[in-house]
């Protein structure tokens, strides 16, 4: 029998700098899912990977003997020394596991307490799972329950009312520099949901221009037209970025494609004037050096971050509640999941039954052929089949001593009732003749 886990490394428990070493792009997820798949056969029995800008956490349905080995397979699948990462790494193991996708999914163990995009994150992550046949019956009935527990909470609780949002909080850190965003250029790097949000936040303060740069025009033309802005090919970034006070960046690129030359030259050609980089890409967009050029206020998730907690407190009452639903849900999780538990011994229980009954009615019909009456042939089937039925818990009755016996005697009375006729019980009856 599997047990769940969660296995993995978030905002709380790595930097950046650690957290894009182990992110995996969407087309990055499916090959690791293969790949731990073969990496422990048959000792792993279910998985999915949910990786986002915040938390890179494995969720399996596995054996115990794997978990010592899941930091290594991590670190060798993402070409790093596993001592980079173990510091980082959280293991939870099932109820903790249950509990902790719950919160994820609920906006509880996010950034931005009581966002909602976590969700939709995730559910993109058991989608793939599905698709890869990584995805059984232990962790389907787990997400499923996950996403109806999330749903009761942001129904039920005020966890989301007011949030302030990374896009929101971007804005903000750009207002700190700037002032009076109506007199800047903004120029956003990619065109992803991310972008989305941040261009949303940005448009209402009203800038001077909007520039959508993307790998594919058509995708950056689509998004650029709700704000009234204009599209450029990523390849001609170089020529541009001087142009613009603010660059909000979030591509699924794996290497920095904004570099610390790209931006000392841009920086020449803007006399020096200040310039607002927000970097929310994991793996980090722009290159981390260029936090040292006095000119540029950068910024990262991490920063943005710090932001957001600031505007965290009012909703504090709500996970109270919050919180009190999911322990209840838990519990009913770990219900079904003990009860599951329970299946194959009653299936060989069955099976066990099964058995014995066709072995005795095979005797019965050889009786019957013979020319035994029926009734003889009843009476002799029914006292086959239940000192067959009793021989076991009778044996084991017999062979057990002292704290063992007692607690037989306790339970075999529940596992097969009888009605007293006398003094002498049948159960009675079969452990004495048993002794003798």
């Amino acid at each position: 029998m599997a047990d769940v886990f969660t296995f993995g490394l978030n905002h709380h428990s790595a930097p950046v700098s650690v957290r894009e070493r182990v992110s995996m792009a969407g087309d990055l997820v499916r090959p690791a899912l293969d790949a731990l798949r073969s990496t422990f056969g048959s000792s792993l029995k279910e998985a999915t990977i949910l990786s986002t800008c915040n938390r890179t956490e494995l969720y399996l349905a596995a054996r115990p003997e794997i978990v010592d080995h899941i930091p290594t397979w991590m670190a060798d699948f993402n070409s790093l020394d596993a001592s980079l990462i173990r510091p980082h790494l959280y293991l939870y193991n099932q109820e903790q596991a249950v509990r902790h996708a719950f919160r994820v999914a609920s906006g509880l163990d996010s950034m931005v307490l009581g966002e909602a995009q976590i969700l939709g994150q995730m559910k993109t992550a058991v989608r793939t799972a599905d698709e890869a046949g990584a995805l059984g019956t232990m962790l389907n009935q787990l997400f499923q329950k996950t996403f109806s527990v999330a749903k009761e909470v942001r129904t039920q609780t005020a966890i989301g009312a007011q949030s302030v949002s990374m896009a929101a909080a971007a804005v903000r850190l750009a207002e700190r520099v700037f002032g009076d965003i109506s007199d800047t250029k903004v120029l956003f790097v990619g065109a992803g949901e991310m972008i989305e949000l941040c261009a949303t936040h940005f448009a209402a303060q009203n800038p001077k221009s909007i520039m959508v740069a993307n790998r594919t025009l058509e995708r950056g033309e689509a998004l650029a037209s709700r704000f009234d802005g204009q599209t450029m090919r990523l390849a001609d970034l170089p020529d541009h970025l001087h142009e613009y006070d603010i660059v909000v960046s979030c591509t699924a690129s794996t290497l920095p494609i904004l570099g610390l030359g790209m931006i000392q030259k841009a920086i020449r050609q803007r006399r020096f004037n200040p310039m607002v980089m927000v970097d929310l890409a994991v793996p980090r967009d722009i290159e981390p050096e260029v936090a040292t050029l006095s000119e540029v206020y950068l910024y990262t998730v991490d920063d943005l971050g710090r932001v957001v907690q600031m505007g965290n407190d009012a909703r504090q009452a709500a996970v109270v509640q919050a919180e009190a639903i999911i322990d209840s849900r838990v519990q009913n999780f770990m219900h079904w999941l003990q009860n599951r538990s329970v299946v194959p011994v009653i299936q060989g229980l069955n099976h066990g039954a099964h058995v014995i009954a066709e072995l005795e009615l095979e005797k019965a019909r050889k009786l019957l052929a013979k020319g035994i009456s029926p009734e003889q042939a009843l009476e002799r089937l029914a006292k086959s089949l239940t000192q067959k039925y009793m021989h076991a818990p009778m044996q084991a009755l017999n062979r057990s001593q002292a704290e063992e016996k007692a607690q037989l005697l306790d339970v075999l009375p529940k596992l097969f009732p009888y009605q007293e006729k006398d003094d002498t019980t049948p159960a009675q009856s079969s452990i004495s003749q048993a002794e003798h």
